[in-house]
């Protein structure tokens, strides 16, 4: 009877309509801990009311938050491009990617300890998060360095974000780290401890993406675009607020985010290239540069199994960019770089 009552009452009116809910998950990284900004400040909520919607934040650890993409408890996750490409590809989750908020100019790196180069981690042991972007950086260190024959003599062991500084540091018989900042600072300042190799030698390779399941975007209610449309309105609100004039104040309550120092935080972004402009984002999502990128991603993902067991070939998990164009087989696209939001901020269409 109740429910009954309740729905003539939703019909006629006196009842308010659940506004849809969305959750966004994000990970510290110096790229992704603005959200934790968004959300305390009111921006992330001022721009869903705007649309209608409700929109939830919830931090994890990395691989964690991809876990949580995968299995659809989150609607949205910040991940970099090699993450969007191989998470979903193995999990049947079609992706789309709305924002390209930066990419990693030195903030991923390679670090060992007392003197050891590329060429003496044969049979070393390395800690990195395993099937992330993490091991396509040591990867692409030891192919530039000429030691591609080497890499399968190194020992990689898995080991959590929150995890492997402290990990390193205090194991003696780990001879190399493979990680990101804030992270690589802390390793960085251990004795003996030198990097080998960081992501400001590969520029553009290591992007970090704001991405949205095709499937959520897509609802039939319209409501899905609505969610990009907050997230991305709140995401350049954002960035014009950090790369303003005395921007101090906004950059401590960013770094309050992952426990950092406003010293700390601003190291942290000086080896990020972030797109404060949606521009400047949306050049680079239209650019030729992103297909080279990827180019060199989904083969690494391939070569390393990461692409799901019944992908016979690279070309099996495909990839759809703005204008229109696919590498890989056009009915198997399962990750969507789509700009036309970033467009929108920027033309002020928000």
């Amino acid at each position: 009877m109740r429910r009954l009552l309740a729905a003539v009452l939703l019909t006629a009116g006196l009842l308010p309509a659940q506004k849809p809910t969305f959750t966004v998950g994000w990970s510290i990284y110096a790229g992704w801990t603005p959200y934790h900004y968004l959300n305390k400040s009111g921006i992330l909520k001022k721009w869903a009311d705007k649309y209608g919607i409700t929109i939830k934040v919830q931090r994890f650890d990395y691989a964690p938050s991809l876990d949580a993409f995968v299995a659809r408890n989150i609607d949205a996750c910040t991940m970099t491009n090699m993450e969007a490409l191989d998470m979903p590809a193995a999990s049947g989750v079609p992706t789309t990617s709305i924002v390209i908020g930066d990419y990693s100019n030195g903030n991923d790196a390679l670090l060992a300890r007392n003197g050891a180069q590329l060429e003496d981690l044969g049979g070393k042991k390395l800690l990195l998060v395993q099937k992330t972007v993490s091991e396509y950086l040591f990867d692409r260190a030891m192919t530039i360095g000429g030691l591609r024959d080497q890499i399968k003599r190194v020992k990689l062991v898995n080991t959590s974000d929150a995890d492997i500084a402290a990990a390193f540091l205090n194991d003696a018989s780990a001879q190399a780290v493979v990680t990101w900042k804030p992270m690589v600072s802390q390793v960085a300042k251990g004795k003996g401890v030198a990097s080998l190799f960081n992501s400001s030698q590969i520029p553009g390779e290591i992007l970090d993406l704001t991405v949205v399941r095709t499937d959520v975007l897509d609802r039939p209610d319209g409501s899905g675009k609505k969610f990009a449309k907050a997230l991305a309105g709140a995401w350049y609100e954002m960035m014009s607020l950090m790369s303003a004039p005395n921007a101090d104040k906004v950059l401590a309550g960013i770094a309050e985010g992952s426990s950092d120092t406003l010293v700390s935080y601003k190291e942290q972004l000086s080896t990020t290239k972030m797109f404060y402009t949606p521009k400047s984002a949306a050049d680079f999502g239209n650019s030729a540069d992103l297909k080279k990128t990827m180019a060199l991603v989904r083969q690494f993902c391939f070569d390393h199994g990461l692409l799901g067991n019944n992908s016979k070939s690279v070309d099996d998990v495909a990839i759809k960019f703005p204008d229109g164009t696919v590498q890989g087989k056009a009915d198997r696209v399962r990750l969507k770089f789509d700009s036309s939001y970033m467009e929108m901020a920027a033309s002020g269409k928000l």
